[in-house]
C-alpha cells in the first residue's frame, strides 16, 4: 500500500485542478442558470471538490467525477437535464471550449467529444434556442 502524499502536495494539486476546471464550470453553470445560482452551483461544487479531495483524487478520472457532480447539481437547480450531447454542444458552440478543453473538462475522450458533437448536429433542427436555455427531459 502506497503512503498518502503530503498534505502540502493534495493542497497544491487541488489548487492546480480547481484553476484548470474552474472557468468552464462558471461558464456552463452561468449558460443554463440565473447569475446568483450559477455562483452557488459552483461553489457548492468546488466545496465539495475539496471536502473529498484524497476520495476525488483516487477515481480513475477526477475531472468526470467532478463534471458528472456539477451537472446533476446544474440540473436540479435548472429544473433541466443536458444529454451528453447536448452539453458537448454547449460547450462548444456556445462556450467556444475546444474538443481538448471539453476532453479535459468532462473526463471523456477526445474521441467521444467528437462523436458527441456529431451526434448533437444531427438533432431536430426544429428548434433555435441556445442549448443552456431548452428545457431538458430527464432520462
Amino acid at each position: 500500500m502506497k503512503p498518502a502524499p503530503p498534505p502540502a502536495v493534495l493542497i497544491n494539486a487541488f489548487y492546480a485542478f480547481y484553476d484548470l476546471h474552474h472557468p468552464a464550470y462558471r461558464a456552463y453553470a452561468a449558460a443554463c442558470l440565473a447569475p446568483e445560482e450559477a455562483r452557488m452551483a459552483g461553489s457548492h461544487l468546488f466545496d465539495l471538490v475539496a471536502s473529498n479531495w484524497t476520495t476525488v483524487v483516487s477515481e480513475p478520472d477526477p475531472a468526470a467525477w467532478a463534471w458528472q457532480c456539477h451537472t446533476r447539481a446544474v440540473a436540479r437547480r435548472s429544473g433541466r437535464t443536458l444529454t451528453a450531447a447536448e452539453e458537448a454542444l454547449l460547450l462548444h458552440e456556445e462556450l467556444r471550449l475546444s474538443i481538448d478543453k471539453i476532453a479535459s473538462v468532462t473526463g471523456t475522450e477526445q474521441a467521444s467529444v467528437t462523436t458527441l458533437l456529431a451526434a448533437a448536429r444531427r438533432r431536430p433542427e426544429n428548434t433555435n434556442e441556445p442549448i443552456g436555455s431548452r428545457k431538458r427531459s430527464t432520462p
